[in-house]
């Protein structure tokens, strides 16, 4: 018979659903046990943990976008002193702080906060988590050139839906206008390897929310171009990266900022 205790979680969990982190709370009480993706995002991050640091003692964590707090809690898990899980949505904070107490992680802490609002924090992170969020956003490379200037610390793991080639690319480090001696566009541009990022006007999946899926080459090729060093490719969608220098900084700030009112000027 289920105790007292075990009725609330469970209609606790009920009553925020649907999950769409299959999180197992234990006793066989599972957060979406119906998910069409069955132990997701658990099942993926088995291809990948071992990228990442067995022990994090002593480090920090931001997970952005952090839904119902998985990586949140796993990074808690491997002892990281400071857990931070950052949403937009109220609904997904909700479950990510259910899901942390009834595991036993009451240290892990959520804020509803954008990725666009990193430079809020005020501090920098040893390990920033950044997965399943690019591909929603109308700015991606905004986000990316945000957390390298605000938030990432020293290592970056980073997911992004990706379509097309899977092929890597060594671009050229400079383009000619045209083909030399004719007036005709290089090839570049025609290989299907060669960094894209395809631009979906409306729904993809039935989500209306996913905007972007770029290649393989594009993925790195932006993270590169945002600061990151790529250290490990352990899964087709996931890089491993620590900070490195950003390109062309010389020239000037790569993030752009609106203009929020006549102090900004």
């Amino acid at each position: 018979m289920a105790t007292i205790a075990d009725k609330a979680l469970r209609e606790q969990v009920a009553a925020l659903g649907p999950w769409f982190h299959n999180i197992d709370l234990g006793d066989g009480l599972w957060t979406a046990p119906d998910h069409f993706l069955g132990n997701y995002p658990g099942f993926k991050f088995d291809r990948f943990a071992h990228a990442l640091p067995a022990d994090l003692t002593g480090k920090s964590v931001l997970d952005i976008g952090c839904n119902a707090g998985f990586y949140s809690v796993e990074m808690k898990r491997r002892g990281a002193d400071r857990v931070l899980g950052i949403d937009s949505d109220d609904r997904y904070l909700a479950q990510a702080r259910l899901a942390s107490r009834a595991l036993g992680f009451e240290g892990v802490e959520f804020r509803n906060l954008s990725v666009y609002d990193v430079g809020a924090l005020g501090e920098r992170f040893d390990l920033v988590i950044f997965m399943g969020v690019l591909y929603h956003l109308r700015h991606p490379l905004l986000a990316l050139d945000l957390i390298r200037e605000h938030v990432a610390g020293d290592m970056l793991l980073f997911q992004t839906m990706q379509q097309g080639s899977r092929d890597a690319y060594d671009a050229p480090a400079d383009h000619p206008f045209h083909k030399p001696g004719t007036h005709q566009p290089p090839d570049f541009f025609d290989d299907a390897a060669y960094p894209k990022m395809h631009f979906i006007e409306r729904a993809f999946a039935n989500d209306w929310t996913n905007w972007w899926a770029p290649n393989r080459a594009c993925s790195e090729a932006m993270l590169r171009a945002a600061g990151f060093r790529i250290e490990a490719h352990p899964e087709n969608e996931v890089y491993l990266c620590g900070v490195s220098d950003i390109p062309y900084a010389e020239y000037g700030p790569a993030a752009v900022y609106p203009n929020k009112g006549e102090e900004t000027r």
